[in-house]
């Protein structure tokens, strides 16, 4: 009887710019969550993470790519503002997700 421990095969992704990593697994969790909940801190309440984390790490992506990511809203009188994904922070999102289901497709298919 063998005492080893099967193996298991792991990756990580994120996308890159100029050689610069822009968004990892944590980044696409945050954009997923604004894109649901259309809120920074009710975001970063869902992923137990500090308003200001979420917030510093939207800026760093914003500064590496050189566009917004996520544009936040006021609301009126009685509250209500918010955050939704830009256009171009929709597209990172989407790269992000459609690479990482390739890969978890690719990783399956070699287990069999």
């Amino acid at each position: 009887m063998s005492t080893h421990k099967k193996h298991q095969l792991s990756f990580r992704i994120w996308l890159e710019q100029n050689g610069k990593p822009i968004l990892g697994k944590g980044g696409a969790q945050i954009l997923e969550q604004i894109s649901e909940e259309r809120s920074i801190s009710k975001t970063a309440k869902k992923l137990g993470m500090s308003y200001r984390y979420v917030w510093s790490y939207l800026q760093k992506i914003e500064k590496s790519v050189g566009e917004p990511v996520v544009e936040t809203y006021r609301g009126g009188k009685s509250g209500g503002g918010g955050a939704k994904l830009t256009v171009f922070g929709k597209s990172l999102l989407d790269e992000y997700v459609k690479f990482e289901k390739y890969l978890n497709e690719t990783v399956a298919n070699l287990k069999q």
